[in-house]
Protein backbone atom coordinates (compact mmCIF):
# COMPACT_ATOMS: atom_id res chain seq x y z
CA UNK A 1 0.00 0.00 0.00
CA UNK A 2 1.50 3.34 -1.02
CA UNK A 3 1.49 6.40 1.18
CA UNK A 4 -1.21 8.13 -0.85
CA UNK A 5 -3.41 5.04 -0.80
CA UNK A 6 -3.86 4.71 2.96
CA UNK A 7 -7.57 4.23 3.44
CA UNK A 8 -8.18 5.14 7.08
CA UNK A 9 -11.78 3.94 6.87
CA UNK A 10 -10.59 0.50 5.82
CA UNK A 11 -7.98 0.57 8.58
CA UNK A 12 -10.55 1.46 11.22
CA UNK A 13 -12.88 -1.34 10.13
CA UNK A 14 -10.19 -3.75 11.33
CA UNK A 15 -10.50 -2.36 14.90
CA UNK A 16 -13.70 -3.16 16.78
CA UNK A 17 -12.29 -1.02 19.60
CA UNK A 18 -12.65 2.08 17.40
CA UNK A 19 -16.38 1.66 16.79
CA UNK A 20 -17.36 4.11 19.52
CA UNK A 21 -17.74 7.84 20.00
CA UNK A 22 -14.70 8.08 22.27
CA UNK A 23 -11.74 9.40 20.27
CA UNK A 24 -8.68 7.58 21.60
CA UNK A 25 -5.72 9.96 21.58
CA UNK A 26 -4.17 7.89 24.39
CA UNK A 27 -1.93 5.89 22.03
CA UNK A 28 1.39 6.78 23.76
CA UNK A 29 0.17 4.82 26.78
CA UNK A 30 -0.91 1.89 24.60
CA UNK A 31 -2.50 1.61 21.18
CA UNK A 32 -5.67 -0.25 20.31
CA UNK A 33 -5.35 -3.75 18.84
CA UNK A 34 -6.89 -4.78 15.51
CA UNK A 35 -9.32 -7.66 15.54
CA UNK A 36 -6.79 -10.06 14.02
CA UNK A 37 -4.63 -9.63 17.12
CA UNK A 38 -7.57 -10.32 19.40
CA UNK A 39 -8.53 -13.34 17.30
CA UNK A 40 -4.99 -14.74 17.36
CA UNK A 41 -4.88 -14.56 21.15
CA UNK A 42 -8.27 -16.24 21.47
CA UNK A 43 -7.42 -18.90 18.89
CA UNK A 44 -4.28 -19.91 20.77
CA UNK A 45 -6.20 -20.29 24.03
CA UNK A 46 -8.92 -22.31 22.30
CA UNK A 47 -6.74 -24.55 20.17
CA UNK A 48 -3.13 -24.71 21.36
CA UNK A 49 -2.95 -23.84 25.04
CA UNK A 50 -0.14 -25.89 26.62
CA UNK A 51 3.37 -25.65 27.98
CA UNK A 52 6.40 -26.49 25.84
CA UNK A 53 8.30 -29.67 25.19
CA UNK A 54 5.48 -32.22 25.27
CA UNK A 55 4.84 -34.97 22.75
CA UNK A 56 1.14 -34.13 22.37
CA UNK A 57 -0.54 -31.89 19.80
CA UNK A 58 -1.16 -28.71 21.79
CA UNK A 59 2.37 -28.68 23.16
CA UNK A 60 3.82 -29.18 19.69
CA UNK A 61 1.70 -26.29 18.45
CA UNK A 62 3.00 -24.12 21.25
CA UNK A 63 6.59 -25.03 20.40
CA UNK A 64 5.96 -23.94 16.82
CA UNK A 65 4.31 -20.72 17.95
CA UNK A 66 7.25 -19.63 20.13
CA UNK A 67 9.68 -20.31 17.29
CA UNK A 68 7.53 -18.34 14.86
CA UNK A 69 7.24 -15.45 17.34
CA UNK A 70 11.04 -15.28 17.59
CA UNK A 71 11.38 -15.21 13.80
CA UNK A 72 8.69 -12.52 13.58
CA UNK A 73 10.46 -10.43 16.20
CA UNK A 74 13.75 -10.86 14.35
CA UNK A 75 12.16 -9.60 11.15
CA UNK A 76 10.55 -6.67 12.99
CA UNK A 77 13.84 -5.63 14.61
CA UNK A 78 16.31 -6.62 11.89
CA UNK A 79 18.22 -9.11 14.03
CA UNK A 80 18.70 -12.84 14.46
CA UNK A 81 15.98 -14.93 16.09
CA UNK A 82 18.46 -16.02 18.76
CA UNK A 83 18.95 -12.35 19.73
CA UNK A 84 15.31 -11.89 20.77
CA UNK A 85 14.23 -11.77 24.42
CA UNK A 86 10.55 -11.71 25.44
CA UNK A 87 9.31 -10.44 28.78
CA UNK A 88 6.52 -8.81 30.73
CA UNK A 89 7.24 -5.25 29.59
CA UNK A 90 10.15 -2.97 28.75
CA UNK A 91 10.76 -1.86 32.33
CA UNK A 92 10.88 -5.40 33.71
CA UNK A 93 13.19 -6.51 30.92
CA UNK A 94 15.42 -3.50 31.46
CA UNK A 95 15.76 -4.11 35.19
CA UNK A 96 16.67 -7.73 34.39
CA UNK A 97 19.25 -6.96 31.70
CA UNK A 98 20.82 -4.03 33.55
CA UNK A 99 21.25 -6.29 36.56
CA UNK A 100 22.84 -8.86 34.29
CA UNK A 101 25.30 -6.42 32.70
CA UNK A 102 26.03 -5.19 36.21
CA UNK A 103 27.97 -8.40 36.80
CA UNK A 104 30.61 -6.93 34.49
CA UNK A 105 30.72 -3.45 36.07
CA UNK A 106 32.89 -2.09 38.88
CA UNK A 107 32.69 0.81 41.32
CA UNK A 108 33.46 4.05 39.53
CA UNK A 109 32.24 2.85 36.11
CA UNK A 110 30.01 5.38 34.42
CA UNK A 111 26.59 5.21 32.75
CA UNK A 112 25.31 8.08 30.60
CA UNK A 113 21.54 8.55 30.37
CA UNK A 114 19.56 11.50 28.98
CA UNK A 115 17.00 13.95 30.28
CA UNK A 116 14.81 12.93 27.35
CA UNK A 117 14.34 9.40 28.70
CA UNK A 118 11.36 7.60 30.15
CA UNK A 119 12.31 6.57 33.68
CA UNK A 120 12.27 2.95 32.57
CA UNK A 121 15.68 3.63 31.00
CA UNK A 122 16.95 5.73 33.93
CA UNK A 123 15.82 4.15 37.21
CA UNK A 124 17.39 0.72 36.49
CA UNK A 125 20.78 2.42 36.15
CA UNK A 126 20.26 4.55 39.25
CA UNK A 127 19.41 1.44 41.27
CA UNK A 128 22.40 -0.42 39.86
CA UNK A 129 24.59 2.56 40.71
CA UNK A 130 23.41 2.38 44.32
CA UNK A 131 24.28 -1.30 44.47
CA UNK A 132 27.66 -1.14 42.77
CA UNK A 133 28.96 2.37 43.33
CA UNK A 134 28.56 3.41 39.71
CA UNK A 135 28.32 6.98 38.44
CA UNK A 136 25.25 7.99 36.40
CA UNK A 137 25.62 11.08 34.23
CA UNK A 138 22.76 12.94 32.53
CA UNK A 139 23.04 14.32 28.99
CA UNK A 140 21.04 17.53 28.67
CA UNK A 141 18.30 18.55 26.26
CA UNK A 142 18.00 21.88 24.49
CA UNK A 143 15.18 24.37 24.97
CA UNK A 144 13.36 22.89 21.95
CA UNK A 145 13.51 19.43 23.65
CA UNK A 146 16.05 18.00 21.20
CA UNK A 147 18.91 16.02 22.69
CA UNK A 148 22.09 18.03 23.14
CA UNK A 149 24.42 15.57 21.44
CA UNK A 150 27.43 17.79 22.11
CA UNK A 151 26.70 17.66 25.83
CA UNK A 152 26.28 13.90 25.63
CA UNK A 153 29.65 13.58 23.90
CA UNK A 154 31.23 15.72 26.62
CA UNK A 155 29.91 13.30 29.28
CA UNK A 156 31.79 10.35 27.80
CA UNK A 157 35.07 9.14 29.27
CA UNK A 158 37.27 6.07 29.45
CA UNK A 159 35.07 4.90 32.35
CA UNK A 160 31.81 5.07 30.32
CA UNK A 161 30.36 1.59 29.99
CA UNK A 162 26.83 2.25 28.73
CA UNK A 163 25.01 5.08 26.94
CA UNK A 164 21.27 4.66 27.50
CA UNK A 165 18.94 6.82 25.42
CA UNK A 166 15.54 6.89 23.71
CA UNK A 167 14.83 6.67 19.98
CA UNK A 168 11.85 8.99 20.54
CA UNK A 169 10.61 10.82 23.63
CA UNK A 170 7.40 9.41 25.05
CA UNK A 171 6.57 12.86 26.48
CA UNK A 172 7.30 15.41 23.76
CA UNK A 173 7.75 13.24 20.66
CA UNK A 174 11.31 14.36 19.84
CA UNK A 175 13.38 11.93 17.77
CA UNK A 176 17.01 11.13 18.53
CA UNK A 177 19.67 10.41 15.91
CA UNK A 178 20.20 6.87 17.16
CA UNK A 179 22.98 6.02 14.73
CA UNK A 180 24.98 9.09 15.78
CA UNK A 181 24.57 8.50 19.51
CA UNK A 182 25.41 4.82 19.08
CA UNK A 183 28.54 5.82 17.17
CA UNK A 184 29.60 8.12 20.01
CA UNK A 185 29.00 5.34 22.53
CA UNK A 186 31.09 2.89 20.55
CA UNK A 187 33.92 5.39 20.10
CA UNK A 188 34.04 5.57 23.91
CA UNK A 189 34.04 1.78 24.18
CA UNK A 190 30.50 1.76 25.62
CA UNK A 191 27.30 -0.08 24.79
CA UNK A 192 24.46 1.71 22.99
CA UNK A 193 21.34 0.88 25.06
CA UNK A 194 18.23 2.04 23.18
CA UNK A 195 14.66 2.53 24.40
CA UNK A 196 12.60 2.24 21.19
CA UNK A 197 9.24 1.86 22.94
CA UNK A 198 7.85 5.16 21.75
CA UNK A 199 9.33 5.00 18.27
CA UNK A 200 8.10 1.52 17.40
CA UNK A 201 4.49 2.47 16.40
CA UNK A 202 5.74 5.16 14.04
CA UNK A 203 8.56 3.74 11.93
CA UNK A 204 10.70 0.72 11.05
CA UNK A 205 13.45 -0.54 13.34
CA UNK A 206 16.76 -1.87 12.07
CA UNK A 207 19.07 -2.53 15.00
CA UNK A 208 22.11 -2.85 12.77
CA UNK A 209 21.54 0.49 11.03
CA UNK A 210 20.82 2.07 14.42
CA UNK A 211 24.03 0.68 15.86
CA UNK A 212 22.17 -0.63 18.90
CA UNK A 213 23.80 -3.17 21.17
CA UNK A 214 20.62 -3.55 23.25
CA UNK A 215 17.15 -2.30 22.32
CA UNK A 216 13.72 -2.51 23.91
CA UNK A 217 10.18 -2.04 22.68
CA UNK A 218 6.67 -2.94 23.81
CA UNK A 219 4.15 -4.63 21.48
CA UNK A 220 1.21 -3.02 23.26
CA UNK A 221 2.51 0.31 21.97
CA UNK A 222 2.38 -0.94 18.36
CA UNK A 223 -1.08 -2.52 18.11
CA UNK A 224 -0.27 -5.72 19.96
CA UNK A 225 -0.82 -7.20 23.44
CA UNK A 226 0.72 -6.22 26.77
CA UNK A 227 4.23 -7.68 26.80
CA UNK A 228 7.83 -6.62 26.31
CA UNK A 229 10.43 -7.30 23.64
CA UNK A 230 14.20 -6.84 23.73
CA UNK A 231 17.13 -7.33 21.41
CA UNK A 232 20.74 -7.84 22.42
CA UNK A 233 23.72 -8.70 20.25
CA UNK A 234 24.51 -12.39 20.25
CA UNK A 235 28.07 -11.74 21.44
CA UNK A 236 26.66 -10.06 24.55
CA UNK A 237 24.09 -12.77 25.18
CA UNK A 238 26.80 -15.40 24.91
CA UNK A 239 29.08 -13.54 27.32
CA UNK A 240 26.60 -12.44 29.96
CA UNK A 241 25.69 -14.80 32.75
CA UNK A 242 21.89 -14.78 33.05
CA UNK A 243 19.74 -14.89 36.15
CA UNK A 244 17.78 -18.07 35.48
CA UNK A 245 16.68 -21.36 36.97
CA UNK A 246 19.19 -24.16 36.47
CA UNK A 247 17.18 -26.48 34.19
CA UNK A 248 16.32 -23.71 31.72
CA UNK A 249 17.78 -24.29 28.28
CA UNK A 250 20.69 -22.16 27.08
CA UNK A 251 19.33 -22.15 23.52
CA UNK A 252 18.31 -20.05 21.79
CA UNK A 253 20.54 -17.42 23.34
CA UNK A 254 17.76 -14.98 24.14
CA UNK A 255 15.80 -17.65 25.96
CA UNK A 256 18.50 -17.76 28.66
CA UNK A 257 17.22 -14.37 29.86
CA UNK A 258 13.52 -15.24 29.90
CA UNK A 259 12.32 -16.30 33.33
CA UNK A 260 9.41 -18.67 33.69
CA UNK A 261 6.80 -19.65 31.14
CA UNK A 262 6.27 -17.19 28.32
CA UNK A 263 2.77 -15.75 27.68
CA UNK A 264 2.16 -17.88 24.60
CA UNK A 265 -1.21 -16.36 23.76
CA UNK A 266 0.38 -12.90 23.76
CA UNK A 267 3.14 -14.12 21.47
CA UNK A 268 0.40 -15.14 19.05
CA UNK A 269 -1.07 -11.66 19.32
CA UNK A 270 2.36 -10.07 18.84
CA UNK A 271 2.96 -12.00 15.63
CA UNK A 272 -0.46 -10.93 14.36
CA UNK A 273 0.34 -7.29 15.20
CA UNK A 274 3.51 -7.38 13.10
CA UNK A 275 1.57 -8.96 10.24
CA UNK A 276 -0.99 -6.16 10.57
CA UNK A 277 1.74 -3.49 10.31
CA UNK A 278 3.20 -5.27 7.29
CA UNK A 279 -0.20 -5.19 5.61
CA UNK A 280 -0.34 -1.39 5.93
CA UNK A 281 3.32 -0.55 5.32
CA UNK A 282 5.59 1.90 7.11
CA UNK A 283 5.63 4.35 4.21
CA UNK A 284 1.86 4.70 4.36
CA UNK A 285 1.84 4.93 8.15
CA UNK A 286 4.57 7.56 8.37
CA UNK A 287 3.18 9.77 5.61
CA UNK A 288 -0.34 9.73 6.99
CA UNK A 289 0.77 10.39 10.56
CA UNK A 290 2.87 13.33 9.38
CA UNK A 291 -0.20 14.76 7.64
CA UNK A 292 -2.32 14.45 10.80
CA UNK A 293 0.49 15.86 12.95
CA UNK A 294 0.79 18.91 10.71
CA UNK A 295 -2.97 19.37 10.90
CA UNK A 296 -2.85 19.31 14.70
CA UNK A 297 0.05 21.77 14.92
CA UNK A 298 -1.51 24.17 12.42
CA UNK A 299 -4.80 24.22 14.31
CA UNK A 300 -3.55 24.37 17.90
CA UNK A 301 -5.46 27.25 19.54
CA UNK A 302 -3.68 30.25 21.06
CA UNK A 303 -4.88 29.19 24.52
CA UNK A 304 -2.67 26.11 24.29
CA UNK A 305 1.09 26.04 24.61
CA UNK A 306 3.08 23.36 22.82
CA UNK A 307 6.18 22.09 24.62
CA UNK A 308 8.45 20.64 21.99
CA UNK A 309 9.37 20.95 18.34
CA UNK A 310 6.91 23.23 16.48
CA UNK A 311 6.84 21.26 13.21
CA UNK A 312 6.82 17.59 12.25
CA UNK A 313 10.55 17.71 11.47
CA UNK A 314 12.50 15.60 13.94
CA UNK A 315 9.51 14.27 15.84
CA UNK A 316 6.70 11.73 15.95
CA UNK A 317 3.07 12.90 16.37
CA UNK A 318 3.06 12.94 20.17
CA UNK A 319 2.35 16.38 21.57
CA UNK A 320 2.92 17.83 25.04
CA UNK A 321 0.47 20.68 25.65
CA UNK A 322 -0.62 22.93 28.50
CA UNK A 323 -3.92 24.83 28.43
CA UNK A 324 -4.11 28.35 29.77
CA UNK A 325 -6.09 28.50 33.00
CA UNK A 326 -6.38 24.72 33.35
CA UNK A 327 -4.30 22.20 35.24
CA UNK A 328 -3.42 19.18 33.09
CA UNK A 329 -5.65 16.97 35.23
CA UNK A 330 -8.67 19.26 34.85
CA UNK A 331 -8.09 19.72 31.13
CA UNK A 332 -7.87 15.95 30.61
CA UNK A 333 -11.01 15.40 32.67
CA UNK A 334 -12.96 17.99 30.71
CA UNK A 335 -11.83 16.48 27.42
CA UNK A 336 -12.85 13.02 28.67
CA UNK A 337 -16.32 14.39 29.43
CA UNK A 338 -16.46 15.41 25.75
CA UNK A 339 -15.46 11.97 24.49
CA UNK A 340 -11.75 12.62 23.97
CA UNK A 341 -9.15 10.38 25.65
CA UNK A 342 -5.81 12.07 26.42
CA UNK A 343 -3.19 11.53 29.11
CA UNK A 344 -2.05 13.99 31.73
CA UNK A 345 0.85 14.05 34.18
CA UNK A 346 4.53 13.27 33.64
CA UNK A 347 4.18 9.88 31.85
CA UNK A 348 7.29 8.72 33.79
CA UNK A 349 9.36 11.30 31.88
CA UNK A 350 10.54 12.94 35.09
CA UNK A 351 13.62 14.67 33.73
CA UNK A 352 11.78 16.16 30.74
CA UNK A 353 9.06 17.66 32.90
CA UNK A 354 11.57 19.10 35.35
CA UNK A 355 13.58 20.59 32.48
CA UNK A 356 10.42 22.18 31.05
CA UNK A 357 9.35 23.53 34.44
CA UNK A 358 6.11 21.53 34.50
CA UNK A 359 5.70 20.16 38.05
CA UNK A 360 2.13 19.05 37.29
CA UNK A 361 3.09 17.62 33.94
CA UNK A 362 1.06 18.36 30.84
CA UNK A 363 -1.65 17.03 28.54
CA UNK A 364 -0.32 14.45 26.10
CA UNK A 365 -1.97 13.91 22.72
CA UNK A 366 -0.85 10.87 20.74
CA UNK A 367 -1.74 10.40 17.09
CA UNK A 368 -1.29 7.14 15.20
CA UNK A 369 -2.40 6.01 11.77
CA UNK A 370 -5.88 4.88 12.80
CA UNK A 371 -6.95 8.42 13.69
CA UNK A 372 -8.94 10.57 11.29
CA UNK A 373 -8.71 14.22 10.30
CA UNK A 374 -12.21 14.67 11.72
CA UNK A 375 -11.05 13.40 15.12
CA UNK A 376 -8.11 15.80 15.09
CA UNK A 377 -10.41 18.71 14.22
CA UNK A 378 -12.81 17.70 16.98
CA UNK A 379 -9.97 17.62 19.50
CA UNK A 380 -8.73 21.05 18.39
CA UNK A 381 -12.22 22.52 18.72
CA UNK A 382 -12.60 21.15 22.23
CA UNK A 383 -9.16 22.41 23.24
CA UNK A 384 -10.20 25.86 22.06
CA UNK A 385 -13.40 25.52 24.08
CA UNK A 386 -11.45 24.87 27.27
Amino acid sequence: MSAVALDVSAVRRRFSALSRELALFDAPGGTQAPDEVVDAIAAYLRESNANLGGRFETSRRSDLLVGEARRTAARFLGCGAEEVVFGANMTTLNFALTRTVGRELSAGDEIVVTRLDHDGNVAPWLELARDLGLVVRFAEIRDDTSLDVDDLAAQLSERTRVVAFPWASNAVGTLVDVARVSELAHEAGALAWVDAVHYAPHGPIDVAAAGADVLFCSPYKFFGPHMGLAYAKSALLERWRPYKVRPQSDEPLGHRFETGTLPHELLAGFAAAVEYIDSIGWNAISAYERELGERFLAGLPASCRLHGLPTMEGRVPTFCVTVRGQTPAVAAERLAERGLAVWHGNYYALEVMERLGLPDGAVRVGIVHYHTAEEVDRLLAELAGL
